[in-house]
Parts: structure tokens; sequence; C-alpha cells
């Protein structure tokens, strides 16, 4: 139901806090962002709770607006998400809190540069926020300081691409933004671009600087990113969803970031080569740092049968094993996720579970991982959720 501030409160009516606190289990959140379906409805966040086999809805809420698109959690009371508003020229970040319930409550609000996609955190005190904007070749930052206040620090509109590319690359498409281990660069892969956007960041005062960019071939179209650190050296996985590869670089530092090549290669691996259509999506290095894993979507190349029995078309997840040595990586697993369009997934805090989101099928996945092997196990429970899941992240 609706509070009197118009924010859905998600509170469970068959399997409580208490109850959950009864059996000796802490109570396991997921918190799902989610697209409109239909034209006339709205997107939201859902907020998922995983009792035994079952993933029990707890409701919507809107704190997030009616298009989001990424969720930050801090600590396990404070949201940060991003509304891509369509189709509206801005779109929004906001503060929000989350109640010992799990119920959403928006604290503050503030206006990006038009389609939001990812934030990152930053600064000395994680006070500082980034946005990579897809839909306006663009990036903000905010202070988080007080975070019922936020408040804008920088903002950027990238110049449209020069040399012809791909149908999406006829403007700059930032999509993902990045921190580097060391907090003090930041990075937005560029897909309409094919850059590796760098900024050098003050940690205190978290102004951003902008460096020179690392450029890619054209059509590659850099989407997301993931760094790796081993002892004194620094790496950068990078998946591209144009070319559909993986391209690994180790990182020298400097005024700014120096990238240089050391593995390139199809998100399948081995080079093999991946269905046409294909667009490759997610990539997140393990919480134990051993293992790289993506997905790849629209190319149902696996299968996956459903609770009822059903046998559904599916996209894969691919597991990478990484050598802390030479930080190479080295394939491990192709399994099913679930179902078609894996736009993100994400790891629990030990790494035992692995959740993902298949848009297409509206589906939510909970698999068991691991952790030794880094290998994707059974499946521990699946949702359904109203409208077109975009990303799906624990609370613990």
């Amino acid at each position: 139901m609706k509070t009197s501030h118009g924010i859905v409160a998600v509170l469970s009516t068959g399997f409580s806090l208490a109850a959950a606190a009864a059996c000796g289990k802490p109570p396991s959140f997921l918190y799902v962002s989610t697209y409109p379906k239909e034209e006339g409805t709205k997107g939201g966040v859902i907020s998922l709770q995983l009792a035994g086999n079952k993933l029990q809805n707890l409701g919507k809420s809107d704190a997030c607006g009616a298009y989001p698109s990424w969720l930050t959690l801090v600590g396990k009371n404070q949201l940060y998400c991003v509304d891509e508003a369509w189709p509206s020229t801005n779109g929004t970040f906001s503060s929000v809190k989350v109640g010992a319930s799990g119920a959403l409550t928006q604290l503050s609000k503030a206006s990006t540069n038009g389609g939001p996609v990812s934030i990152a955190i930053f600064g000395d005190k994680n006070n500082g926020a980034a946005v990579a904007e897809y839909g306006s070749g663009a990036i903000d930052t905010f202070n988080l300081a007080n975070p019922s206040a936020v408040a804008s620090l920088h903002k950027q509109t990238f110049p449209a691409p020069t040399t012809p590319g791909a149908e999406a690359q006829k403007q700059a498409r930032p999509h993902q933004a990045v921190v580097d281990p060391t907090g003090e660069f930041l990075i937005f892969p560029d897909l309409g671009s094919d850059l590796i956007r760098v900024y050098k960041v003050d940690k205190k005062t978290l102004q951003v600087t902008e460096k020179k960019s690392h450029a890619l071939e054209r059509q590659t179209g850099p989407r997301h990113a993931a760094f790796y650190k081993s002892g004194s050296k620094t790496y950068l996985y990078v998946i591209n969803e144009l070319a559909n590869t993986l391209i690994g670089f180790q990182v020298t530092y400097g005024d700014g970031l120096t990238l240089t090549e050391i593995y390139h290669d199809t998100t399948h691996g081995n080079g093999k080569a991946v269905p046409a259509g294909t667009a490759a999506a997610e990539i997140t290095f393990s919480p134990d740092n051993k293992f790289l894993t993506i997905t790849s979507r629209l190319e149902s190349s696996q299968t996956f049968k459903l609770a009822n029995g059903t046998v559904v078309p599916s996209d894969p997840i691919i597991t990478y094993s990484i050598d802390s040595t030479t930080g190479l990586i080295s394939h491990v697993q192709t399994t099913a996720v679930g179902g078609v369009n894996p736009r993100h997934f994400s790891f629990n805090k030990d790494g035992s579970r692995v959740a993902a989101v298949a848009q297409a099928d509206g589906r939510v996945i909970v698999f068991e991982r691991d952790i030794a092997s880094g290998k994707i196990g059974k499946v521990v429970a699946e949702a359904v959720v109203e409208g077109l899941p975009n990303m799906v992240i624990f609370r613990e």
C-alpha cells in the first residue's frame, strides 16, 4: 500500500522478519529495478525476500522513479538509484532510505542529464557519486555528504563521434561509471565513441578532472568494465556490446591511466564465435577476486528448465578464472542464466549465490555457486515479476 508520502511500503504478509529470526536465519532481501512493460504502466523497485526455495514478492516502490535502471546499496540502509525517466529530457538521481523492514523511502532527488544508467560511489567517505548517462552522452557527479540533500557537482556532455560507426554510435554513450582500486580514478566506458574515458578524482573535495581517454577500434562498443588488483599490479577487463568481445588491459598509473592490452577474445572465449544479434551485457569479479563472470544477451544458445518443468530458451552466463600473476583469464563454465536478455547479475557477500534477471522473460533467478571452483550450480529460487527487470542486488 502507499504511505502518505506516496512511497510503497514493502512489507511481507507471509514471511515476516520476526519469523525469520525465529528460524535462526537472518532475512535475505533482493531489490530488482524494472522498466514498464506496457504503455501506461510504470516500473519501480521490487523487493523480494528469499525464504527457502521461494522468492516472495513484498511489493513495488516508486522511490526510484518510474524507469529505474541502476541500484547501488551503501551499507544496509542507504540506497542510491537513477531513473531514466523516458521520454523526458532529464533523468533523476535519488537518495533512498532502507527501513528496518526493507521498505524504501526517498530522501532527496536531483536532476541528471538524460538517460542515466549507472552509478559509482567514490571519495574518502563514500560521499561522492558518479553517474553515466547513455541517453544524452553525458556524465554527472554528486555530493552525498547529506543523503537528504544530494548536491550536483559536475556536469559534462560529450561531443558526437566524428568517425562513422554502428547505429547506436551516432552520439557519445557512456554506459557505466567505475572506480579504480585506488579510488583516485573514475572510468566511463563510452559505447558510442569507442572510448574508455578517464577522470582523476580528488577524494577529499570530490572534484574530477578529465584525462586522456583510451581509444578502442571503431564499432567495439565498450559497455561495462571491472578492475582486478593483484599485489602491485592492476588489470582492467572491458566487455564490449557491439563486438561481443572481452578485452583485458594492464593498468599503469601516472597523471592518468595507461592501458596496455594483454587479452582479446570473444565473450565465449577460445575464439568461439557468437550468434548473430548477440549483445554482450554485464561483467563482474567474484567477491574473492578469483573469477570473472559475464552475461551475453539475445543469443538463446542455452535452454533452461523452469520449476514447473517447462524448458525455455536462455542466454548464457560465462565464468573465467584469472591468473593472479599475469592477469590472464581462462574459461571455466558456460551455463544457462535462466532466460533471455540477462542485463544484470550480482553475487551475494560470500559469493555462494548469484542472482540474475532475464529481462525478456520478466524473471529473477537465484543460483547456488561453488566458491572454490567458481561454477554456478542448481537453482535456489525463481520468480516472475511485473515489468522488465534490468538489475538485481542482494541486501543481507
